[in-house]
């Protein structure tokens, strides 16, 4: 791992020269504006004095550090700002004055209610670009409701898509995926309006929801079930529909990982890995939806070849035959990843606490190198950025003492 030092001496980033304010907290907004901090904007990201954004509190794994937070708050600058107080409406107007585009995914009306909406700042900032993100969407019956993650994967459908079968066997996703999806869908249309704006001179207004960027992702599972057709059953870490794709263990207590998607492919299993060629002319596994139909009966064929073999040795067979394959990894495994390492994809940012690995964003150019500055402490940057548009230490003085940063 190696510190990533290389940022001074890059060419321009795509988003070099951008500013982007954010009202942001918990993962979608934060995850969205790393995006772009990443390639090269210029983050602001205005948080409540003494408390900050709420993910700085969920746990302290890294170093005291919250995981969430050190994940998605990288290479930005934390102005603290009590909004609702007597100053702050002046400070929001000249930092609005000098953004490119504005992104909050506070309470369900709070941003309309300070005067952050798009109609309210249109007239004043045209060229200016405000995101919106929320749970169900600025208009319709849940506008106003509360969303979190695991509720949007409930209402998105998701839950009823993964885990075993039967009403106790649902589960969520291990990470915030509904988050993560809306986060990545304000990221892209950020970007998409940024070069809009190159054409036309004038901002736009995105209204992204976590509910419609996750039910896009569910579009797979909604066309099997057409017009009422039976869903995809629950198959725990296999797949619902194909087969045999999924986990199966190995003699040493490991699983291995693996996927058939063809009937050339279903033939070399028979012939290089379960070494029973006969088994490739069974009528009750003859193309794909017989497997699944009787899924139980080749699993148990399955497993008494593997009870005999350690997962590596699995392994090798399944590359032997050119079957899709993988170790079933915890996260300590993913943290000593051997590819990982030999592309270089760890390096070292600072942060309060000292410095820390970071994974380099997906996607590797070679224009330039991505933004990898330190995760910001919690007002780390007030009073510059104050001084930077233009309040004298008097006044800042002032902000201090009074709670208004």
């Amino acid at each position: 791992m190696t510190d990533f030092a290389l940022n001074s001496a890059q060419t321009q980033r795509p988003l070099d020269g951008i500013t982007v304010v954010s009202l942001e907290h918990a993962i979608a907004a934060p995850f969205c504006t790393r995006q772009l901090a990443d390639l090269g904007a210029r983050v602001i990201k205005v948080e409540r004095p003494k408390i900050g954004d709420f993910a700085r509190g969920y746990d302290q794994r890294v170093d005291g550090m919250a995981s969430h937070f050190v994940w998605t708050n990288r290479s930005k600058e934390s102005l603290t700002l009590d909004v609702k107080s007597e100053g702050a409406e002046e400070v929001l107007e000249r930092l609005l004055d000098q953004a490119d585009v504005l992104v909050q995914n506070l309470a369900p009306g709070a941003a309309a209610r300070l005067g952050l909406s798009f109609e309210a700042l249109h007239s004043r900032f045209p060229r200016l670009i405000v995101c919106d993100i929320s749970g169900y969407g600025e208009d319709g019956p849940y506008r106003n409701k509360k969303a979190y993650d695991l509720l949007i994967q409930s209402e998105a459908g998701f839950l009823s898509t993964t885990g075993l079968p039967g009403e106790e066997g649902m589960a969520k996703a291990g990470c915030s995926i509904a988050d993560i999806s809306a986060g990545m869908y304000a990221y892209t249309n950020i970007l998409a309006a940024i070069m809009l704006r190159e054409r036309t001179g004038v901002g736009s207004q995105i209204d992204v929801s976590m509910l419609e960027s996750l039910v896009e992702w569910m579009n797979y599972p909604m066309y099997y079930a057409y017009q009422g057709a039976e869903p995809p059953p629950r198959a725990g870490a296999a797949h619902a529909t194909i087969y045999p794709y999924g986990p199966f263990p190995a003699s040493d207590g490991q699983s291995v990982m693996l996927g058939l998607q063809n009937e050339r492919e279903w033939k070399a299993f028979c012939d290089l890995v379960l070494e029973c060629p006969e088994l490739a002319k069974d009528p009750r596994f003859a193309g794909n939806a017989n497997r699944v139909g009787n899924r139980e009966a080749l699993r148990t064929l399955i497993c008494e070849t593997f009870s005999t073999l350690s997962s590596e040795q699995v392994i090798e067979r399944l590359e032997k035959a050119n079957i899709a394959n993988a170790h079933v990894n915890d996260m300590q495994d993913v943290w000593g990843h051997r590819q990982l390492k030999a592309r270089q994809r760890w390096v070292k940012v600072d942060s309060p606490v000292g410095s820390i690995p970071a994974l380099l964003p997906p996607g590797r150019s070679n224009a330039y190198t991505p933004k990898m500055s330190g995760v910001p402490g919690l007002g780390q940057h007030s009073e510059s950025l104050l001084a930077e548009l233009g309040f004298n230490a008097e006044r800042i003085s002032v902000f201090k003492t009074s709670g208004v940063i």
